[in-house]
């Protein structure tokens, strides 16, 4: 079984910035891809960003290009959204997902709010 933790959600003004984590635990696993989604209220949840643990690849979604930046830690297990520029249409609550051969597994979500 496969533990995430999610942190660095919060309230922030436009123009801001905000860097969310999620960190994997449990035992020995393998991490083929990490990423981060988000649902905003009424809406579907939609993919931000993706991340390839092993060759860092990425790949974001045109409406946080050039915005929003993901990496990941190998030794910790751990994937971040750098977030900047953030725009009120970028409140949502934020997941993280993992997969681990052809289990996903889902973070408890972070809520990130940008309003004045």
């Amino acid at each position: 079984q496969v533990q995430l933790v999610e942190s660095g959600g919060g309230l922030v003004q436009p123009g801001g910035s905000l860097r969310l984590s999620c960190a994997a635990s449990g035992s020995s696993f393998s991490i083929y891809r990490m990423g981060w989604y988000r649902q905003a209220p009424g809406k579907q949840r939609e993919l931000v960003a993706l991340i390839s643990f092993s060759s860092s690849r990425t790949n974001y979604a045109d409406s946080v290009k050039g915005r929003f930046t993901i990496s990941r830690d190998i030794a910790k297990n751990t994937v971040y959204l750098q977030m900047n520029s953030l725009q009120p249409e970028d409140t949502a609550v934020y997941y993280c997902n993992i997969e681990v051969g052809a289990v996903g597994y889902w973070g408890q979500g972070t809520q990130v709010t940008v309003s004045l």
